[in-house]
């Protein structure tokens, strides 16, 4: 049966913030887009067909560009201001995703000609409100590094506990106290220790850590 209605409907997509914590910055991968409009660079998107759900738009735009599955993936918020994108009315259901950089095998697609880092201190212009996605999902990490281990996300299978440090202080933009950071994640009976050690430079090597059950790295604590 064929349906006809009075106003145009818009298109939706799922944009993906992809953060890591790579040469101890929190940076994002951006795409630089290969056509019009605005041949700059921006976020993972995928227009959602009204076949797939909004998360199997995601999971799969994810796949695509960076090679990543089975990985922590949240959505964020909606963004729909008249004119962001100016060929039609186009409303974006913002996702945000955290993984260790070596996890990632990103490639550019269809409508892109270039995946690169950028330091979230560093981002070039953007296309779309793709910078705004960017700042709120900043935002909602920052919050949730303050009451929950979502931070575990960000590691290797194997880190040091200063490694870890780092990624919580670039998350949330905030300097923490070693001792006292040591005292709390370990307190939370999430890591333990692997037997092995981490030398760099003319540092005493450090031990390394591993995370015993992946499926608890993001609990509310």
């Amino acid at each position: 049966m064929n349906y006809t209605y009075q106003y145009p409907h818009p298109a939706v997509t799922t944009d993906i913030v992809i953060f890591s914590v790579r040469d101890n910055a929190l940076q994002v991968l951006l795409i630089k887009r290969g056509g019009e409009p605005f041949k700059l660079v921006g976020l993972a998107w995928r227009i959602c067909s009204h076949r797939r759900e909004l998360d199997e738009c995601a999971k799969r735009e994810l796949h695509e560009e960076a090679g990543l599955e089975d990985v922590y993936l949240e959505q964020l918020y909606s963004f729909g201001k008249i004119g962001r994108d100016p060929r039609e009315r186009v409303i974006s259901v913002a996702y945000f995703t955290l993984t260790p950089s070596e996890h990632l095998k990103p490639s550019a697609g269809t409508d892109a000609s270039d995946v690169k880092w950028f330091a979230i201190s560093e981002l070039p212009e953007l296309a779309f409100d793709h910078a705004e996605i960017i700042r709120v999902a900043r935002e909602r990490l920052a919050a949730k590094m303050e009451y929950s281990t979502i931070g575990l996300q960000f590691m290797n299978e194997e880190f040091t506990l200063s490694q870890l440090q780092i990624v919580y202080e670039q998350a949330t933009g905030k300097t923490l106290d070693k001792r006292n950071f040591r005292k709390w994640i370990l307190s939370l009976d999430l890591i333990a220790e692997t037997g092995k050690k981490f030398a760099a430079g003319a540092h005493r090597p450090a031990m390394l850590y591993r995370i015993k059950d992946p499926d608890r790295v993001d609990i509310i604590r």
